[in-house]
């Protein structure tokens, strides 16, 4: 798929046959308007293209080459930019399809519910088919770009057992404290500590359900478990654990991964996840637009253990 209408037959013909969706062509740069200084591009376009692109124009947006995935995963999901902003903060307006099939463009004014609940609506709002980005409000972020600190981790073990990861949320007044019982569960647990790399995230008021709720520390533990017939449940049972250790801190977790969160963990981080849910019911009533991470959240809001593969979304 290369274009609009591309997209509006597939999803045509999606919804009589329940077909995966693969918007991967849809990678152009739409237009550039340079006296309102804004770029609207397709949401398959990847940040190293936005980035080249700019370049080509003397715009330098080095800070986001580094972001991995597309414009349209980052609008979604409201992945944090170079700053530790979420990137909704820099979009002017998106082109979705509705579960409906029609095609809506939306922005603070015009069709605003629609607007705040696909910024970072993790996909099931509606189908992104194109983004429009303010490229000053793009350049204040590289400026501001804030560098990951890496936390030295010295276990000869470690090597020894495929890492597995989880990143939790803290108030940074509480990093400290929280580091230290990571270090302590990691004693108990008997696991290798592969690494701990700490990032800056910032608040924003515009997306649901909203994970960037205050300045948090994003924590992400990386730790090994021996491979053993039960190690995928271990290392679940290890992520909820620490899971809990940063919501005995104030802290939470980034609603894109819910795979090992359980429904109390999940309503005491995001209490508006109900809200969220019925009005993407109220939207698609017949739930044709899924992803994993819908499947997931349903499966968390049963109280069941989320049974998908988590991964890219179809």
């Amino acid at each position: 798929m290369r274009s609009a209408d591309d997209l509006r037959n597939a999803l045509r013909l999606a919804r009589a046959n329940g077909l995966r969706l693969d918007g991967s062509g849809m990678d152009r740069v739409l237009q550039l308007d340079d006296k309102r200084r804004l770029i609207e591009v397709q949401a398959a376009s990847p940040w190293t293209e936005l980035v080249r692109y700019l370049a080509s124009r003397k715009i330098a947006l080095d800070a986001f080459a580094s972001m991995t995935g597309t414009v349209g995963d980052a609008v979604a999901q409201a992945a944090a930019g170079p700053d530790g902003v979420p990137i909704p903060a820099h979009v002017a307006s998106i082109a979705l399809f509705t579960p409906d099939t029609e095609l809506r463009r939306a922005d603070r004014h015009a069709h605003a519910e629609l607007f705040r609940l696909a910024l970072g609506g993790q996909g099931v709002i509606g189908v992104i088919y194109s983004v429009t980005l303010s490229i000053d409000s793009l350049l204040a972020s590289a400026a501001a770009e804030t560098a990951p600190v890496e936390l030295r981790i010295d276990e000869a073990s470690a090597a020894q057992f495929p890492a597995c990861a989880i990143e939790c949320l803290l108030p940074p007044a509480a990093l400290e404290a929280f580091l230290k019982d990571v270090r302590l569960l990691a004693d108990e647990q008997r696991i290798a500590l592969h690494g701990i790399t700490v990032r800056r995230y910032q608040p924003e008021a515009e997306t649901s359900p909203r994970w960037a709720t205050r300045e948090w520390a994003g924590v992400e533990v990386r730790f090994g478990i021996k491979q053993t017939l039960g190690a995928d449940v271990a290392a679940a049972e290890v992520r909820r654990m620490l899971l809990d250790a940063a919501l005995g801190h104030g802290g939470s977790f980034p609603i894109r991964d819910l795979r090992d969160a359980t429904h109390r963990q999940l309503e005491t981080c995001y209490p508006m996840i109900g809200a969220f849910f019925a009005d993407k019911r109220r939207g698609d009533p017949a739930e044709r637009l899924q992803n994993a991470w819908y499947r997931g959240l349903t499966a968390t809001m049963r109280g069941e253990p989320c049974a998908v593969r988590w991964g890219k979304t179809d």
